[in-house]
């Protein structure tokens, strides 16, 4: 019986080194695609808020709310039976806006619970940013182009309130001018 031998090329010299090297950019590369994949992944609502509470000068309320003074006003702050004038823009923890307002007026306890609460931390002047929990906002479910477990992002002016009594008393005020003024053509 023969046997027939095949002749193996010897490995150049350094070839080794260059597998090896090869297979290290490789995965590197691989391991950097990874890493920036992940990066334009959002966190997750909660993970944001539990990141954000860290961050200087954020208030985290005891009912989740969180808020940062951009400028302090001054006075008394207005309660939940009051109306305020207020500007604000409400986005989404992406950026999206999706209403601001330069100048509403609001009754305080007629908005989402968080936006109520920030309101009454606030002094006429003031500017805030609140950041309200889906909790204190509009829940699970989809309101518009608000998806459903949102974070919700408000930055906040208050430029005054008054009370709801005060108001009656001023539109009844108006409505007396408006009686006592003579008519065209009298």
């Amino acid at each position: 019986m023969s046997t027939t031998a095949v002749p193996l090329r010897p490995i150049a010299k350094g070839s080794l080194t260059r597998l090896w090297i090869g297979v290290a950019i490789v995965a590197l590369a691989a391991g950097g695609l990874a890493w920036a994949g992940q990066q334009g992944v959002a966190p997750s609502p909660a993970a944001f808020l539990a990141q954000n509470s860290h961050e200087a000068g954020v208030v985290t309320t005891e009912s989740g709310l969180q808020y940062k003074v951009l400028e302090e006003g001054t006075g008394p702050s207005p309660t939940s039976s009051d109306v305020a004038l207020v500007g604000y823009k409400g986005a989404l923890l992406d950026g999206t806006v999706f209403d601001e307002n330069p100048q509403a007026p609001m009754p305080v306890d007629g908005v989402v619970p968080g936006f109520s609460e920030g309101l009454q931390k606030m002094k006429k002047g003031g500017k805030y940013r609140l950041w309200i929990p889906s909790e204190l906002g509009y829940g699970a479910e989809d309101n518009g182009p608000i998806p459903g477990g949102s974070v919700l992002v408000f930055d906040v002016t208050l430029h005054d309130f008054k009370s709801k009594a005060e108001l009656m008393q001023l539109q009844q005020q108006m409505m007396q001018q408006q009686g006592a003024a003579p008519q065209p053509g009298q």
